[in-house]
């Protein structure tokens, strides 16, 4: 699971460095289907350009003139050493490396956003931001009312009397 931490000096430089971070953790020092969780919140959004990035990563699995020549320095020794795990890729081109690095961030990356759906914002976003509903299964949820709540816990709770929790 990763997340960012906003700060007052949390800046786009920070931004960029953060989805390094997590594109290479995705992408090469994981194996695939050795999944990594990015969880992002609309209370983390800075600025509207962070959405335009995750709306790329969401859409083609990268975001444009990211990553510097040391970073694919680094991404493709990592593949490199992956190579010995996983004999299959192929490591011939830096290209081949690269759309490698690319799969594998897409099929290990799962972004998880979280946003209030009160007020406009968020249907702005999702106009303005298309792969947030194209690439993403959205999942509503509503507060509970206080009598399905009881009624779940005491179920749970005569399923396993061994909780250790006093009778309700």
């Amino acid at each position: 699971m990763f997340s960012i931490e906003i700060t007052k000096n949390y800046k786009d430089a920070s931004w960029k460095e953060d989805l390094k971070k997590v594109l290479k953790l995705a992408g090469g020092k994981r194996k695939p289907g050795e999944g990594v969780v990015f969880l992002f919140s609309d209370t983390q959004i800075v600025k509207e350009s962070f959405l335009e990035d995750l709306n790329n990563i969401l859409n083609t699995g990268e975001v444009p003139n990211l990553m510097g020549p040391e970073d694919f320095e680094e991404i493709m020794n990592d593949i490199r050493n992956m190579k010995k795990d996983i004999p299959k890729i192929n490591c011939d081109t830096r290209e081949n490396i690269l759309k490698f690095f690319v799969a594998n961030t897409r099929d290990n990356l799962h972004i998880v956003l979280t946003f209030s759906p009160a007020g406009e914002k968020l249907r702005t976003r999702c106009r303005e931001f298309s792969s947030i509903i194209n690439c993403c299964t959205i999942d509503w949820f509503d507060k509970w009312p206080n009598d399905a709540l009881r009624s779940v816990a005491i179920r749970e709770y005569k399923l396993n009397e061994n909780l250790g929790i006093g009778a309700f």
